[in-house]
Order: C-alpha cells, then structure tokens, then sequence
C-alpha cells in the first residue's frame, strides 16, 4: 500500500491539476491525501469535489492548526495507511508509471528516502523568469550527494522512518525538507535518487513570485538558526550573506549550453538580487523573533 500526500493551501487550480494526475496512475493499491491548509479560496471545495467522485482513493484531511506545509504533510502522514509515503506539491504533475516507478525503486533498491528528478515546466516561449527557474531549480541528485536531502516537492519515504525519527518540523516556514533528510542521514537510513523516474513542476512566472520564493527562505533559515542552531548556517549580519554570488555556478550550470551573455549576466543579477532577498527575509524574522522574545518576558 502506498500513501500519496498532498498539502496545499489557496490554490484550487493547482490542486486540481495535480489530483488529476495521480488519480490516473496506474498501481494496484493506493491512496491520495491532500491536506488543505486552512485554505481561504475555493481550494477546499475543489478537493471535495474531486474526492467525492473518487473516493475509494482520495481521502481528504484539513489542518487549520498550524499554517505549515510541514504540518499539512504531517496530518497527512498521520492519516495514511501506505507503507510507503510519496509526497507532491499541490501545482505539480506526474505520469501515469510514478507511484508504481516510485515504489518499486525504493524498495528494489532498498532505499529509505528517495527523490526523483524534477523538470521545471515552462511555456513554450518562456520568459526571463521562467528561463531562471529552468535553469537554476531542483538539482535534486547534487542536493541528495552534498547535502542529503530531497525536496518535499516529489518524495518518497519508508514509514518506519517517521516512527524512528519523528515527523517534519512544522516550525519551519522553509527548510524542513531539508532538516528532515539531514535527520533521516545522520539516523543511518539509506537515501537514494531515482534519475529516471520524473516529476514535473510548473516554472515560476514572475518577480513576485521569485520574491515570495526567496523571502520564504530567509524566514526558513532564521527558523532554522532558532529551533536546530547545530544545523544553521551564518548568522544573518555575516558579510558572506550580502556578498555577489560565485560566477563559477553559473559558468557550471550553462556549460555547454547555447546561452547569450546578456541573458547570462542577467541570471548572474538575478541570482545575486535573490540572495539579498532571501538575506533580507532571515535577518527580519529574526528581528521578529526577539521582539517576540522581549514582549513574552
């Protein structure tokens, strides 16, 4: 038995999309729970909608608790039957074979954690966003090599892993999955990446949406220094924060590619605004944190 998990809040088209996909797969015995998180829109009556005509593998759970992803795929995983649990985002789609493909590379290969390749989805003439997120988002198997995590976005874990080590940290804005994999490595479980097998992420569109992205991580990161200091990485007034980014990533990652050298030195700014960005949202929720702190004594 496998457990799909699905959190999501505010966005019915994408939930949709995505409950779409994994409601065609083909895998003899499954389940799909998407986990609405305290949504204001009509993402909770979409879900419904969807569930009630499949509901022998659409499950549907809320979490109005606490508003974290992480809490959402923890109510999710409190409710799953699967030995086996898969996790997706709520914009992403998957082929027909990803829960069977899933599976069956975790446990041929007697993984306890594994991620798949995810492809970045544009439209067919992507603008200069788009382009970066294409080019820059979810370099899974360098994320599971170096640092030994994968994204939550297209993950799967063995139950017994959450019954040893606990659940996601739902402090956490940003960054659990990758605290969560750190937890996962240092207990001894064996991770592992699936190059082929894939899921697909829709490409970012917009600054706004790059922004909100980045601020995300800052918060996560100042969430981080408090709650796992022995994780953390430098604190948010360190000059390494506010320094340009290594031109050598980008030379890295378009090695070999047709790229022109404004749409590179646009990237490289890019980059190097986003990093302010995520700076910026660190050291302001860690201002926020002690004023917290102060008002609390």
């Amino acid at each position: 038995m496998a457990s799909v998990i699905l959190p999501v809040y505010n966005d019915e088209e994408g939930v949709q999309t995505t409950l779409r996909s994994l409601i065609t797969n083909e895998y003899d015995e499954y389940e799909i729970i998407p986990v609405d998180n305290n949504s204001t829109d009509n993402t909770g009556d979409t879900i419904d909608q969807i569930a009630s005509d499949y509901s022998n593998i659409a499950h549907p759970q809320e979490e109005t608790a606490i508003q974290s992803s992480y809490a959402a795929r923890n109510t999710g995983i409190e409710h799953a039957s699967g030995d086996v649990l898969l996790f997706l985002d709520a914009d992403m789609w998957v082929p027909k074979t990803w829960i069977e493909d899933m599976v069956t590379a975790l446990e041929s290969n007697d993984y306890d954690y594994l991620g798949c390749n995810v492809e970045v989805i544009a439209d067919d003439r992507p603008n200069f966003w788009e382009r970066y997120e294409q080019s820059f988002s979810f370099p899974v198997e360098t994320y599971l090599e170096d640092k030994h995590f994968a994204p939550t976005c297209a993950l799967a874990v063995r139950r017994e892993v959450f019954e040893e080590i606990g659940l996601f940290d739902d402090r956490l804005e940003s960054g659990g999955d990758k605290e969560f994999g750190q937890r996962v490595h240092r207990a001894g479980f064996k991770q592992g990446y699936a190059d082929d097998v894939t899921a697909y992420h829709p490409a970012r569109k917009s600054w706004d949406a790059l922004k909100s992205k980045a601020l995300r991580i800052g918060r996560g990161r100042a969430q981080k220094r408090r709650y796992h200091p022995e994780l953390a990485g430098p604190h948010p007034l360190h000059p390494i924060n506010y320094l340009p980014p290594s031109p050598f990533r980008l030379q890295r990652r378009f090695s070999g590619q047709d790229v022109s050298l404004p749409s590179l030195v646009g990237f490289y700014l890019l980059e190097y605004v986003l990093k302010l960005t995520q700076s910026y949202g660190m050291l302001r929720e860690t201002l926020t944190q002690r004023r917290s702190k102060r008002e609390e004594s």
